[in-house]
């Protein structure tokens, strides 16, 4: 059949059987054919116990190469896949496993260290997932094939395991392939329904732009329990027979910086918060002493230093890849401007769980500074407003990366897809008359001010981030009507300049007053207050702001 993910897996395994596939950076690697292997003995489990075609299985852990394998197990067997975000907390993971109607869980170590298997009363067992061992059964059947494994593997297939017994099932394109919870920086979670057709064709959009090909690598960052990272650093490398290398600890920048260093990736995928965080810690201080700016400013010398410069960037990412897709979240318009001042080969694309992910994407080539590309392959795309290139209005698209719905919620189904299968994103953009999409906001962050003017708390923040001791802001309108700042500081350049909490606050007030004096009146901020830890975020890095409305009162 045409258009089926499983059968373009299914094809990258049986090529690529010799090459290596996934590796726990620092540790293990596996083979497409050990992938293989392990997929069928997880077969072997599914069907001693009894799991059926829909039936839904759980995986809840920090990525690393058995995850995937479970992933690409419970999807070639004919169960629905239900990764949840190991940073999600305990009682949000329980009341994921229950209303998906889970039948088992698969689980990092520590995850399952605060997990309370009597919370979760309908699993039928809970699986460990580095080593495949039971952590909790419920069903002799469970037990039974566990302890039987390789007998039972060794009966199915005597004379060794060849890719000639490889012969997966065939989706079908609206059969439910996933159910991804959203993280929401609004709301609770809800379960996205994603299908097969969706999960191709972001499949096919990656393989029309990325063109990596057997045997490259790339490291793994973003979350696979998050579709931006399971879409374009697992599904697509995996069908291309790439080699993928998972940071199985958090990715700070210098882990990145060191693995990107060590492997070489030919592609890479990024939220903007690590590009960031790389250019403001390594870069930017390397160019702010007298002499690099001088150079900066004299053409001919401004072109050698930023070839010195972009040279210095790209290594600074392994030196090897094409591009850097930068996606999630808006990106810091000063580093953005710095970015495509050297001339550095990125682009930022534009997606949401719910299309699994991409909405719009651009090669960085032709990519327009601001923006995040141009409707991708088999999507529409439009601004519901008078004047959609002048006019700011809701983000609208369809096409076949939408969803089916939210499961078990039609409620909220129909509030986000209306009657003609328009998706309403909740993000306000323009489109320019060349199709290139620019983000100003979310539809629910929007602030109405004193006269109905829309305030957009977002751009308030962008400017404020990049004064002195800011590392991150948030903007919230108070129950007076009036805007407040709250600041978490760059404790780094505190500590180095060896402020005080006194002169910290007054660094903060002086911070507000130029601030106020560049931003519309009715966007000015009254208050500004010092939060001392980092913001809760979503996987994408975007901060949750409704925890904090009420932090200032």
């Amino acid at each position: 059949m045409e258009n089926s993910f499983i059968a373009e897996f299914e094809k990258g395994i049986i090529n690529n059987w010799d090459l290596d596939a996934l590796t726990d950076y620092k540790g293990a690697t596996l083979q497409y054919k050990d992938l293989a292997r392990k997929i069928e003995k997880l077969h072997i489990i599914f069907e001693e116990v009894g799991i059926q075609p829909g039936d839904k299985i759980a995986i809840c852990g920090k990525n690393s190469s058995h995850w995937g394998v479970t992933f690409l197990a419970t999807l070639t067997y004919g169960a629905v896949a239900v990764p949840i975000l190991h940073e999600f907390n305990v009682d949000n993971v329980h009341t994921i496993i229950n209303h998906s109607e889970s039948r088992m869980l698969f689980v990092g170590n520590q995850v399952w260290e605060n997990l309370n298997e009597n919370a979760m009363p309908n699993l039928e067992g809970i699986i460990q997932m580095n080593n495949f061992t039971i952590q909790i059964s419920r069903s002799k059947k469970l037990d039974y094939a566990r302890e039987h494994l390789n007998e039972l593997f060794g009966k199915k297939y005597p004379r060794n395991f060849r890719k000639e017994h490889i012969s997966y099932r065939r989706d079908n394109p609206e059969e439910l392939a996933m159910i991804n919870y959203t993280s929401g920086t609004t709301s609770n979670s809800k379960g996205v329904m994603i299908p097969y057709r969706a999960i191709w064709s972001n499949l096919d959009f990656a393989r029309e732009v990325f063109h990596l090909n057997p045997g490259d690598k790339l490291v793994s960052m973003l979350p696979m329990a998050h579709m931006y990272g399971l879409a374009f650093e697992f599904i697509y490398e995996v069908c291309s027979g790439c080699h993928i290398y998972f940071l199985t600890r958090i990715p700070s920048p210098k882990i990145i910086f060191d693995a990107c260093n060590e492997i070489k990736p030919n592609l890479i995928v990024a939220v903007p918060l690590i590009i960031e965080k790389i250019i403001k810690k390594n870069v930017l201080p390397k160019l702010a002493n007298p002499t690099a700016k001088l150079m900066m400013r004299i053409p001919i010398i401004s072109d050698k230093l930023k070839e010195k410069v972009r040279e210095y960037v790209i290594n600074a990412f392994g030196g090897n890849f094409y591009e850097v897709i930068v996606g999630g979240a808006a990106f810091n318009k000063e580093i953005e401007a710095f970015l495509k001042s050297i001339d550095f080969p990125y682009t930022v694309g534009y997606g949401m769980t719910e299309c699994a992910p991409i909405i719009s994407y651009e090669d960085w080539k032709s990519f327009k500074l601001g923006s995040c590309g141009k409707t991708a392959p088999r999507m529409e795309l439009k601004i519901d407003s008078a004047n959609p290139q002048h006019e700011v209005g809701e983000i609208l698209t369809r096409g076949m990366n939408v969803m089916l719905g939210y499961y078990k919620n039609q409620e909220a189904t129909d509030a986000i897809i209306d009657k003609e299968g328009w998706l309403h994103t909740g993000d306000l953009g323009i489109m320019d008359e060349k199709g290139n999409l620019t983000i100003r906001g979310r539809n629910k962050n929007m602030i109405l001010g004193p006269s109905g003017q829309n305030i957009y708390p977002e751009e308030i923040e962008e400017r404020l981030n990049n004064m002195p001791y800011v590392s991150e802001s948030l903007v919230i309108q108070q129950a007076n009507g009036k805007l407040a700042a709250l600041v978490y500081p760059d404790y780094d350049a505190v500590s180095a300049h060896q402020l005080s909490e006194e002169q910290l606050n007054k660094a903060m007030e002086e911070n507000i007053a130029m601030l106020n004096t560049v931003v519309p009146s009715y966007s000015t901020i009254s208050t500004v207050k010092i939060y001392p830890e980092e913001f809760e975020k979503t996987p994408k890095k975007s901060i949750k702001r409704f925890l904090y409305q009420d932090v200032i009162s």
